[in-house]
C-alpha cells in the first residue's frame, strides 16, 4: 500500500496548498486583516509546507504494512512526537524572517491530536479499500459518500484553522497592532472557516465523483 499512500499524500498536499491560497485571497479582501497580513503572510506560506509534511507522515504511517502490528495509540503518540520535530525545523526556517514564533502546545495539542487521529483513520480506511493499482477517485467514491467526505474534509480544515489561529497569536506585530492581536486571531479563524466549507464541498464533489469509463484518471 506504500505507493497508494504516497499518491494519497500527494493529493492531500495539493488540497492543503489550495486551502492556503484561497485563505490568503480571502484575507487580502478582509479589511480588518490588511494591516496585519504583511506580518502574517510569510508565516502562513511557510506553515502550509509544515502541515503537508505532517500529513504525509501520518498517511505514510497509515499505509505502511510494517506498522500494522503496532498498537494504534502508540502509533498516534509517535506521530504526535514526530510533529514536534517538524515544528522545530519550521521554527528554524521562520528564524530567517523578521518574525518571532512561539508554538503554544498547551493550546494546539488537543486540535493536533484530533486531526492526526482523524487523518490516520481516514487514510487507513481509504487505503484498505483498494490495492496499489486502484485509482484514488474510484476508492474514495466507494468508501465515502460525497456528504460524508465533505464533512471529514471540513473537520480536518477546522482543526488546522484552530492551530493556525493559535500560531497567529505568537507572531510579532508592530506596536500599533499589538492591542488588536486577539481580534486579528479571531478574524483569521473566521476567514479560514468561511473558506473551509465551500472548499470541502468542492473537493468532495471531485473526489467522490465516479469516473467516466475510458476518461483519464484523477490520481
Amino acid at each position: 500500500m506504500i505507493a497508494a499512500a504516497r499518491r494519497l499524500a500527494r493529493l492531500d498536499g495539493r488540497v492543503q496548498r489550495l486551502y492556503s491560497r484561497r485563505t490568503l485571497d480571502a484575507l487580502r479582501a478582509a479589511l480588518p486583516m490588511r494591516l496585519a497580513l504583511p506580518h502574517l503572510e510569510p508565516v502562513l506560506v511557510l506553515n502550509v509546507g509544515k502541515e503537508v509534511e505532517k500529513d504525509t507522515a501520518v498517511i505514510l504511517d497509515a499505509g505502511n504494512p510494517a506498522r500494522a502490528g503496532i498498537d494504534r495509540e502508540q502509533r498516534l503518540s509517535e506521530l504526535l512526537q514526530a510533529t514536534r520535530d517538524i515544528d522545530r525545523r519550521f521554527l528554524d526556517q521562520v528564524g530567517r524572517f523578521p518574525v518571532e514564533i512561539i508554538v503554544r502546545y498547551d493550546e494546539i495539542i488537543p486540535f493536533r491530536t484530533r486531526r492526526i487521529r482523524l487523518m490516520h483513520e481516514a487514510a487507513q480506511k481509504i487505503l484498505g479499500a483498494g490495492g496499489e493499482a486502484v485509482r484514488l477517485r474510484q476508492t474514495l467514491g466507494s468508501t465515502y459518500s460525497r456528504e460524508d467526505f465533505a464533512r471529514l474534509q471540513y473537520e480536518l480544515f477546522r482543526l488546522y484553522a484552530e492551530e493556525v489561529r493559535s500560531l497567529s497569536r505568537s507572531v510579532r506585530l508592530p506596536k500599533a497592532l499589538v492591542p488588536l492581536r486577539e481580534m486579528i486571531a479571531r478574524e483569521l479563524l473566521d476567514v479560514m472557516l468561511r473558506v473551509a466549507w465551500p472548499l470541502a464541498q468542492d473537493i468532495a464533489t471531485l473526489a467522490c465523483r465516479r469516473p467516466v469509463p475510458g476518461a483519464p484518471g484523477a490520481d
